[in-house]
């Protein structure tokens, strides 16, 4: 657990909490929506703390992410060094890919203390430091028209629950993929088609709060 100086444990406020208590309603059309992904664990397993450029991609990852980017606006947000979370983006994406991508976050983009940076502490995802985040809110399609990214259009797509303690009602929890070759090979086909689901939502954690996304272990593509 991070300490009081890197802000502890981040609870959800009483706002998050109301707005994520209403029914969830669905538009008529699909909205560009934030898609914050994790890395390691999510994307990719790295066998090796001692050999940061190899990983084992999980099945359908470059896809998915391709996806995700032609489509959404996306933020890489991993609790890796910063080295390392460049070493994984160049592995899944080429170079216009990468430019694609709204901001690529690594471990200096938690507010860890010192201590905390070089321990193995949990990194609590804070969406709302993302959304408050310059770069992150002008790529808001209706920024021009003072709309800012919030609990309404965003998902964190992640293998730890616990990283979305204080926006609890966005994350999209998937297993965490340790490079196994008898592991689900159609996780991320999944989540795309969840992902689709929730752009057609007015907000978000309403429709994650009342349906939060379950694994088909023997989903076919």
């Amino acid at each position: 657990i991070p300490s009081a100086a890197s802000g502890g444990i981040p609870n959800p406020t009483p706002e998050y909490l109301e707005l994520a208590a209403y029914p969830p309603f669905q538009l008529p059309y699909a909205r560009k929506i934030l898609v914050v992904i994790d890395l390691n664990g999510t994307l990719l397993y790295r066998p090796s703390r001692h050999n940061p450029t190899s990983f084992v991609e999980r099945p359908h990852a470059r896809t998915f992410l391709r996806y995700c980017i032609d489509t959404f606006k996306v933020v890489i947000w991993s609790s890796a060094m910063p080295d390392n979370v460049k070493n994984m983006c160049a592995q899944l994406l080429d170079p216009q890919q990468l430019s694609q991508v709204v901001a690529v976050w690594g471990r200096d983009h938690f507010g860890l203390s010192k201590d905390d940076y070089n321990k193995r502490v949990i990194c609590y995802k804070r969406l709302s430091v993302l959304w408050a985040d310059p770069t992150v809110a002008a790529s808001h399609p209706e920024f021009a028209e003072g709309k800012r990214w919030s609990q309404a259009d965003t998902v964190l797509v992640d293998d730890s629950i616990d990283k979305a303690h204080s926006e609890p009602y966005n994350i999209i929890e998937i297993p965490e993929f340790k490079g196994y070759t008898n592991e689900p090979p159609f996780v991320l086909p999944q989540v795309h088609d969840y992902i689709n689901e929730c752009a057609r939502q007015a907000d978000i954690s309403t429709y994650i709060g009342s349906q939060p996304f379950k694994l088909v272990p023997d989903w076919q593509l």
